[in-house]
């Protein structure tokens, strides 16, 4: 009726949830796995840490790490984006948690300083002195001992160009041992080392200049990574944690014997912007469906919803983008709308009709919906909710 034949990759997901009314969020529980899989394999033995903020369902992140870890690699710990978020998962069983960002929300960090179960199940990620003042006086006693990692910035810089997200102040060897040594010195407990090539891990190979950078990007993190471990370890010992990396950049993070630990979270739903990667390759999981409300003229379709529009820079990139049936283009003077999405090359579509689009980013989509409906190999459906079905926002 609306182009979804069976051959189509939507077709289980479409006749799975025939019966519900979109908007609706549908995942592709074989791809997914086959996604996970492939992770593992690409990691090479070196354990993935799970990024929550490109997954934001409890669900999912229990189903991949539910796999486990043995001998040949897999799923271990998560990586989180809110100390809230980390509080409530480790309440609800989860261990491991380290958080990828510094945080400054004191009620969270009081509640961390009470119970000793969250200080040995969270890691604080820090990058500055002044985040150690902030910690101490939120926890309000000297008499606990943080875990921290430290996040060093690993953005290529040639000459005065900046490549890569505006992260970490600390940079250098010496600049990580410093921080360190201060961390250690105030009862800290300094427990590892992070650095995120962005400019690798997420940036699309589109053109042969983009992939020159990654390569340059790839030696140099590789180099001062390095010499930052070694620096870090002269001060605090040995550590735990040498975490790296994305979904992007998993093979280069792999290939530094100094790194311990991968994150990665958006390869499990593979969104738009993963779409042109040349050195692999997964498959979409992750839908959303919206309804044909209304045909204002010949060839266009206006559908229920669908201004689902990803973080980062604002342009086509992170517009959402129709799938299914085929043929269908934003239109650009519209785009998606927050209540109304017309396209065009829709002349076989009917009032009532779906049409499935993907998202340009992983998680950010459960931000939209309170559930996601998982369908198996079988088609069964299984209804799961998200963090905003289970009534959590972290921002």
């Amino acid at each position: 009726m609306d182009g979804v034949t069976e051959t189509s990759p939507i077709a289980g997901l479409h006749a799975a949830t025939a019966d519900l009314e979109p908007p609706l969020a549908a995942l592709d529980l074989t791809a997914l796995r086959a996604n996970a899989a492939d992770l593992v394999r690409r990691a090479g033995g070196v354990p993935i840490r799970v990024a929550s903020k490109s997954v934001r369902c409890r669900a999912v992140l229990e189903e991949v790490l539910g796999t486990g870890l043995t001998a040949d690699g897999g799923f271990a710990g998560i990586m989180s984006y809110s100390l809230a978020e980390a509080i409530w998962l480790v309440r609800l069983g989860a261990r491991d948690v380290l958080l990828g960002y510094p945080v400054t929300d004191r009620s969270a960090l009081a509640e961390l300083g009470a119970d000793p179960v969250l200080r040995d199940s969270i890691t604080l990620m820090i990058d500055d002195i002044a985040q150690l003042d902030f910690i101490r006086a939120a926890i309000g006693t000297e008499s606990v001992q943080p875990r921290v990692c430290l996040d060093v910035d690993a953005s290529l810089r040639i000459g005065p160009l900046h490549l890569g997200v505006r992260r970490s102040p600390v940079r250098t060897p010496e600049e990580a041992a410093r921080l360190a040594e201060t961390a250690q010195r105030r009862g800290f407990e300094v427990v590892g080392v992070m650095t995120y090539e962005a400019q690798i891990a997420g940036l699309p190979d589109s053109n042969i200049a983009v992939r020159l950078v990654k390569k340059a990007s790839a030696a140099e993190i590789g180099r001062r990574r390095g010499a930052v471990v070694e620096a870090v370890r002269s001060v605090v010992g040995p550590l735990q944690i040498v975490n790296s990396g994305g979904t992007g950049s998993i093979e280069v993070s792999t290939g530094d014997a100094a790194v311990t630990e991968v994150t990665a979270g958006s390869g499990l739903y593979a969104p738009t912007l993963f779409d042109d990667y040349r050195a692999f390759s997964i498959q979409p999981s992750l839908f959303f469906a919206l309804s044909v409300v209304r045909t204002p003229a010949m060839g266009i379709a206006t559908l229920f919803g669908g201004g689902y529009i990803a973080s980062g820079p604002a342009g086509a990139s992170r517009v959402p983008k129709p799938v299914w049936p085929l043929g269908l283009r934003m239109i650009g003077t519209e785009g998606a709308g927050e209540v109304q999405t017309p396209l065009t090359g829709a002349a076989h579509l009917r009032i009532g009709d779906r049409v499935w689009f993907r998202h340009a980013k992983a998680g950010e989509l459960c931000e939209r919906f309170d559930r996601v409906q998982v369908v198996d190999g079988e088609g069964v459906r299984t209804t799961v909710p998200t963090y905003r079905g289970e009534g959590k926002c972290f921002g």
